[in-house]
């Protein structure tokens, strides 16, 4: 997953204004008690932020991947 197609997941799955204020706000104990913002900068892999974000959320594994029916969850590691 590139941090392109983690801000469009983002932008999808809970609004843009949500989203970008999660992104910057949102506390992942998962990542060390940084935000999605944080984990990123850090270097944290964009899936694992954005698993740790839809956890931290509880959003229900088949509402993680968007709109787009075709969309499947990228392989892992």
């Amino acid at each position: 997953m590139r941090h392109s197609d983690f801000q469009r997941l983002v932008d999808e799955v809970f609004g843009s204004a949500y989203g970008r204020v999660l992104v910057r706000e949102q506390v992942l104990p998962k990542l060390g008690n940084r935000t999605p913002e944080d984990a990123l900068t850090a270097g944290f892999e964009p899936r694992d932020v954005w698993h740790a974000l839809c956890d931290a959320l509880d959003v229900p594994e088949p509402e993680r991947w968007g709109a787009d029916d075709h969309r499947q969850a990228p392989p892992s590691r």
